[in-house]
């Protein structure tokens, strides 16, 4: 791949919406936007969703994510959280590239920078927070230099074989394990109160991936299988605890709400529990 492919004429003259320099203590929700942005891991760890396919990234690593492209990052580190530049812009375009598109090639959507360009793109960053904090007359234009500066930096890097970290693709992660691990999970904790986005979180995977896979390995969703575990163990409860109410062991399999419970058990069983209660006493003294 050569440099002088990707540059032409008028190629370069970047529109800057934004410029941000923010500690990920916190995970954003999974979104994309409608012009492209590129992050950079100043220090620091973690793990970002990409178009469903879980990175670790790392000081050093540059994000580029194109228009549509979605995206958000993972904390898996408190005491080592990373610091991410982001910006976004627009009005560019690279030689025999979409207009406004920064899709070079690179799979994941990531490029680790060697030591010398950590260096100067750290630089350029740092440059472009104090200059977009600044005030000062003609910021926009330095803001669009330093801009010009760093797409020049990532195209250089690009084409100087770059090492690229690999990403942690969920294929080879592997499915079905996957499917287990929440499966697991719902059977442990269903007394507690569960959210897609709860297990989607301890699996640093996305809601709608998490209930994709999960669909396709069990047809149903992960919040209809967890209700089937309570309801089963709550027929066990039913049979064998005979002085218990019905609100106690809603209460037990996680609803708090006992006619809730009694309408879910009902749908499911064709039979409200109080009266399933009274069918197994009647057998059981037959």
């Amino acid at each position: 791949m050569q440099t002088e492919t990707f540059f032409s004429c008028d190629d370069l003259n970047p529109t800057v919406y934004f410029v941000c320099k923010q500690k990920r203590v916190k995970e954003c929700i999974y979104h994309d936007h409608d012009f492209p942005q590129i992050s950079v891991i100043l220090s620091g760890k973690g793990k970002y969703l990409i178009d469903d396919k879980l990175c670790e990234v790392e000081a050093g690593d540059v994000l580029f994510f194109d228009s549509g492209v979605k995206h958000h990052n993972v904390v898996t580190s408190v005491k080592d959280p990373m610091l991410e530049f982001f910006v976004g812009f627009s009005d560019i375009q690279f030689h025999n590239t979409p207009e406004n598109s920064i899709d070079f090639g690179v799979y994941p959507k990531i490029m680790h920078m060697k030591p010398h360009m950590k260096q100067e793109v750290n630089k350029i960053c740092y440059e472009m927070i104090d200059e977009y904090q600044s005030g000062q007359p003609g910021k926009e234009f330095m803001i669009k230099a330093y801009m010009t500066q760093l797409l020049v930096q990532v195209v250089r890097g690009l084409t100087s074989n770059v090492q690229k970290i690999e990403v942690e693709q969920f294929e080879t992660y592997n499915r079905s394990y996957a499917v287990r691990r929440i499966i697991n999970f719902l059977s442990e904790n269903y007394e507690q109160r569960i959210s897609l986005e709860q297990i989607a979180h301890n699996m640093y995977l996305s809601p709608v991936y998490i209930s994709k896979i999960f669909k396709e390995e069990t047809g149903e969703s992960p919040i209809n299988y967890l209700i089937k575990i309570r309801l089963e163990r709550a027929k066990e409860l039913l049979q064998t605890s005979n002085s218990r109410s019905i609100k106690s062991i809603a209460k037990q399999v996680g609803y708090d709400d006992v006619y809730h419970f009694s309408k879910l058990f009902k749908k499911y069983y064709g039979i409200s529990p109080l009266y399933y209660k009274k069918n197994i006493r009647e057998k059981m003294n037959a």
